[in-house]
């Protein structure tokens, strides 16, 4: 499926991007055991967009590595429009949470504002939520109770029942990934 935008024709924006973003996150680490470098999450982000949505939207990949990056980082928008556009940084945004908010205001703004999400950034929502889910038994924090990680799958249902309908094939994959973990966890 290609959107009706600039499409993939040279991987150099592409690859521009993974750049940026493994040079932004090389000091991150996920919070399991092994301590897996937080890079694997947006490439796998980007991949589950393109792979799975069949996705070939430049900017919406740009944006799937990119996801995290103000967010967790400290790179402004600023930088990102610089070098990826005005486009890439909008969907950067929506994806966004502010992180002066306390965590659980976080999570109640992102079911709350995920329907005003645009199309393109609802793909990275749902490739996130699908990649989250999915690493609660690979790179889940340490020290996370069955509790805390079927909380984290409401969570992350609540906020997936709020974009429905903005591709079918996401969708799926998410609800069989959920479901895998409901059944392991309980």
């Amino acid at each position: 499926m290609k959107t009706n935008t600039q499409t993939l024709a040279s991987p150099a924006g592409l690859l521009a991007a993974v750049e940026f973003a493994a040079r932004k996150h090389r000091d991150q680490r996920r919070k399991d055991v092994e301590g897996t470098p937080y890079i694997a999450h947006p490439v796998r982000v980007a991949s589950l967009v393109a792979g799975v949505a069949g996705i070939e939207d430049l900017a919406a990949l740009q944006a799937a590595l990119l996801h995290d990056t103000v967010e967790d980082t400290g790179t402004n928008p600023e930088e990102i429009e610089r070098l990826f556009g005005p486009e890439v940084r909008a969907l950067v945004q929506e994806v966004t949470d502010d992180k002066s908010l306390p965590k659980e205001e976080r999570k109640r703004r992102q079911i709350e504002h995920a329907a005003e999400l645009s199309p393109k950034a609802r793909l990275v929502k749902l490739a996130d939520k699908i990649a989250n889910v999915a690493e609660l038994t690979t790179t889940a924090p340490v020290g996370w109770p069955v509790e805390r990680k079927l909380a984290y799958v409401d969570w992350a249902e609540a906020v997936v029942a709020r974009i429905r309908g903005s591709n079918a094939a996401l969708e799926e994959l998410f609800n069989k990934v959920a479901l895998e973990k409901r059944a392991l966890f309980g």
